[in-house]
């Protein structure tokens, strides 16, 4: 590691993991919507608040390719986007576990939401 970059190339990888993961998922929900969730058994959703989750995922994942190599400061500005973004979205998916029934999907999208949001306090006390 040079003397400029003091963040972990493992904290790097795992940008560039997240930018594929969130492209995984985001290019059929936002191209394929009905055959992407009804693979998962989900009949009923709005096309249109699908396709705003995807546009938040190619946001945030293309934003991990593209910072993965950036300063500290950079990588702080990221992880508090990815903290703030993954605690809200655990926060909506355990709210809204109260008014529908949770398919399997639900629980490991939380699950997935969760494992990510601890990965990015770890990395951002880490770079405190």
């Amino acid at each position: 590691m040079s003397a400029k970059r003091q963040v972990s190339i493992w904290l790097s990888r795992f940008f560039v993991l997240h930018f594929v993961i969130d492209i995984v998922f985001a290019l059929p929900l936002f191209f394929f919507p009905g055959a992407f969730l009804g693979f998962f058994g989900i009949e009923t959703f709005n096309p249109l608040f699908v396709r705003l989750v995807a546009a938040a995922l190619f946001g945030i994942g293309i934003e991990s390719l593209l910072g993965r190599n950036g300063s500290v400061e950079a990588f702080k500005a990221m992880l508090n986007l990815k903290i703030i973004w993954s605690s809200a979205a655990v926060l909506g998916i355990i709210i809204s576990l109260q008014e529908i029934a949770a398919d399997l999907i639900i629980w490991l999208i939380l699950l997935t939401f969760i494992a990510f949001n601890l990965l990015w306090v770890y990395w951002r006390i880490r770079l405190a």
